[in-house]
């Protein structure tokens, strides 16, 4: 059944999982806290509705409230039974192909993290246990290339920006797919999108018929970042960190597009990582760049670590502005020099084990109100230790902003509050400044609301 707006329909998978166990048809139809109804309708309903440019998890949910997810063994196998379902997810009728690829994704990740991981890891520190689960988690989708040199670059930045931005990622993409250079990126819009779109191009034009864009989202905020349409390898982890663990871990080099929040998190995990005395010698490209005219923004930024990290962790990157071209080629040389390493070292291509990740970033952050206010925002601990705490602050914020649970969390008790010395404080509240007064919080907001106070600072926001 097809109106103006809504789809009736059942969709069947085109590769993989072409049965389930009535177990786990089970879990899934089961809306109880325990099951995972709910979280499969919200990723499922993320999907199909690709490309949109909502970015309230609230407001997507409420625009779909009537939309419905059923799972039922025929005799030929598994049927999805959509109703009322975005219409722009179908075109004449049939369901898009990639849309369709992605929604039994969703299935396969949601089902292998909640029946294969449980107890898997005997033997291993909770470290080494993230970690592996990381690693089944990717193996089990297929995601791994053993015998090819490192060629994945990851690509973070805003989901909310200009559009001269926006353009300048398709140029770097371009630049990339050129030199045979893969893509992975949060999967969503802006500067998640436009290095696949710049890139796709470029590959065609090469003749490369084997490329990859790779898109890495969970839960927590796939609802509001909708998969865009280029992602052709689709991953939902079960959380930030372990997200955050399998962009490190897949990914070669990392380049950094302007963004908000969220850009920030993640610039503070990987300098935090590559900061532990353990990674000093490990060879990991990571490149900030940005259109001409960004020079403020990446000024703000590099002012921001140095005054929190320090210099050190200013040697651990390279800032570009206006130069897509000498992006490409520097992150070409930089995976030269990680796939000679990696050689010299026997270590595998597909899967970086030699990198060393804290295990303060690879626990689970809630951010509670109480959470957030107790977060060590002080100087008298290691830059890495900084790094993680200053990581879940940000990490609040997006959540804050644009996730179910700390939107609602916010509506009820307000703003979370964030308390540190002023050292620390200042440069945090700055840099936050600056993304509000150039609109990096949110898409298209017309006036943003901040879910954060700040304490220890003149001049916080209230």
């Amino acid at each position: 059944m097809i109106t103006e707006d809504f789809v009736t329909t059942s969709v069947t998978p085109s590769e993989s999982l072409a049965t389930l166990s009535p177990v786990e048809v089970a879990r899934l139809q089961d809306a109880s806290q325990g099951g995972l109804y709910r979280l499969f309708r919200q990723c499922c309903l993320a999907v199909l509705n690709c490309g949109s440019e909502l970015d309230s998890t609230k407001m997507v949910l409420e625009r779909y409230k009537k939309f419905d997810i059923k799972i039922s063994q025929k005799h030929r196998g598994l049927q999805l039974d959509l109703i009322n379902a975005p219409a722009s997810a179908f075109v004449d009728g049939e369901i898009i192909q990639g849309i369709r690829e992605h929604l039994f994704s969703v299935l396969r990740d949601l089902l292998y993290i909640g029946d294969e991981l449980d107890d898997y890891c005997h033997g291993l520190d909770e470290g080494g246990t993230i970690t592996h689960t990381v690693f089944q988690i990717l193996r089990h989708a297929d995601v791994f290339r053993p015998h090819v040199k490192p060629n994945l670059v990851v690509c973070w930045g805003g989901h909310s920006i200009g559009h001269d931005e926006y353009e300048y990622t398709k140029k770097v993409g371009y630049e990339l797919g050129l030199r045979r250079l893969n893509i992975c990126t949060g999967c969503g819009p802006g500067a998640m999108k436009g290095p696949m779109k710049g890139a796709a191009i470029a590959h065609a034009k090469q003749r490369i018929r084997d490329a990859r864009y790779v898109g890495i989202s969970e839960p927590g905020i796939i609802a509001a970042e909708s998969p865009n349409p280029i992602v052709n390898e689709l991953l939902i982890m079960p959380d930030i960190e372990k997200r955050l663990e399998a962009f490190v871990r897949l990914g070669h080099g990392i380049v950094v597009f302007p963004g908000g929040a969220g850009t920030a998190e993640e610039i503070l995990y990987i300098l935090g990582v590559l900061l532990h005395e353990k990674n000093n010698e490990l060879p990991f490209p990571l490149i900030f760049t940005g259109p001409e005219g960004s020079e403020a923004y990446f000024e703000t930024i590099d002012r921001f670590l140095r005054k929190t990290l320090g210099d050190a962790a200013a040697k651990r990157y390279e800032i570009i502005v206006g130069d897509p071209v000498k992006v490409a080629l520097r992150m070409e040389a930089g995976l030269r020099d990680v796939t000679a390493y990696r050689k010299a070292t026997s270590e595998s291509f597909h899967f970086n084990w030699q990198i060393s990740i804290p295990l303060t970033f690879q626990q689970p952050f809630e951010p509670t109100h109480d959470n957030m206010a107790t977060l060590n925002l002080f100087q008298d601990q290691s830059p890495c230790d900084l790094a993680s705490n200053l990581r879940r602050a940000l990490s609040g914020i997006v959540a804050g902003n644009v996730k179910e649970p700390g939107v609602q969390a916010i509506e009820e008790f307000g703003p979370f509050e964030l308390c540190g010395e002023p050292d620390l404080m200042d440069p945090l509240d700055q840099l936050l400044n600056s993304f509000v007064q150039q609109r990096r919080m949110k898409l298209n907001y017309q006036e943003y609301t901040p879910c954060y106070r700040l304490t220890g600072v003149a001049g916080a926001i209230a």
